[in-house]
């Protein structure tokens, strides 16, 4: 039998003990990062300092900002309305060690109409400015319920073509476009053919489960299995067999489902509440959602 002097010993136990320490450091590097934000949506009557604190004493990360006040067009926002305004609340955001991490734009890309297309595109582009002063990584935009009466493959097209110009104007810039399902693009299929035919390292994608599954049915395993590649960011709502939004886990949009793919695939990006209170005025109160959602999605998470 081979036997070991002291030397050979010592070095081998050392190269052991080095390699326990590799795969330990390893296995913390993938820890997943859950972190947390919501969209503004939530708060139509908080000023965007109201905003700021809330989220930083409330065990949020980061801002999905969606309108201030009454302005829904944030190029149009006090806030925003000069370059020392945005470097201040840039510096405001950090000093609270938050980010905002996106900006949600209306600009919809399906319009065939030149001058009303152009419109919609032009908002793309001033986000994209505005994002890039603010350290604001992504811009948010969608189509909605796909035109009668016009071919849908070519509408399809103006989608695609869509992300692909506002993608170029990114180019130079930190700030990537994400398309969120909504409308009529739903479908797992159908956002795949947006997603691989627009790729392009400025352009990914919202899972916004509950647009897809509460119109699809359609698994959220299966859709992130397949979309994986190109989802940056996430909106997380419930609903009802009504179709009325309600606290997270008293719904049927599985919840669990979706936080389960999302930690299986090693999802860095942000879990963001997207709870519609501009939209939905009879909804809970922004004061109960958020620090609601802050409290409940943390039970569907891995320990």
């Amino acid at each position: 039998m081979k036997t070991l002097n002291r030397r050979s010993f010592i070095k081998n136990s050392s190269l052991t003990m080095a390699g326990i320490v590799f795969a330990n450091s390893a296995f913390a590097n993938t820890k997943i990062n859950h972190r947390l934000s919501f969209s503004t949506l939530a708060c139509p009557k908080w000023s965007l300092p109201d905003i700021i604190n809330f989220a930083a004493d409330n065990g949020y990360n980061g801002i999905e900002i969606r309108g201030i006040l009454e302005e829904t067009d944030l190029t149009k926002c006090s806030d925003f309305s000069s370059v020392e305004k945005i470097a201040s609340v840039r510096k405001t955001v950090e000093d609270k060690q938050l980010e905002i991490i996106c900006l949600g734009a209306s600009t919809q890309l399906h319009h065939s109409d030149p001058v009303k297309r152009k419109s919609h595109l032009d908002e793309a582009k001033r986000y994209i400015d505005l994002a890039q002063q603010l350290n604001s990584p992504y811009v948010r935009v969608f189509p909605d319920r796909l035109p009668r009466g016009e071919d849908r493959n070519a509408t399809m097209d103006l989608i695609i073509q869509g992300l692909i110009d506002i993608a170029d104007y990114a180019k130079e810039s930190k700030v990537s476009v994400l398309l969120e399902p909504h409308g009529n693009v739903v479908k797992i299929d159908d956002l795949f053919h947006i997603m691989e035919s627009s790729e392009n390292s400025h352009v990914g994608m919202v899972w916004d489960i509950c647009n897809m599954w509460s119109v699809t049915k359609e698994a959220p395993t299966l859709a992130y299995e397949k979309l994986k590649k190109y989802i940056k960011h996430t909106h997380f709502r419930d609903m009802n067999n009504k179709d009325k939004d309600v606290l997270l886990g008293q719904g049927e949009v599985p919840i669990s489902e979706v936080v389960n793919a999302l930690e299986q695939g090693n999802y860095d990006g942000y879990y963001s509440l997207e709870w519609e209170k501009r939209w939905q005025p009879d909804i809970e109160e922004p004061e109960i959602a958020l620090p609601n959602f802050s409290k409940e999605i943390k039970k569907y998470f891995k320990k």
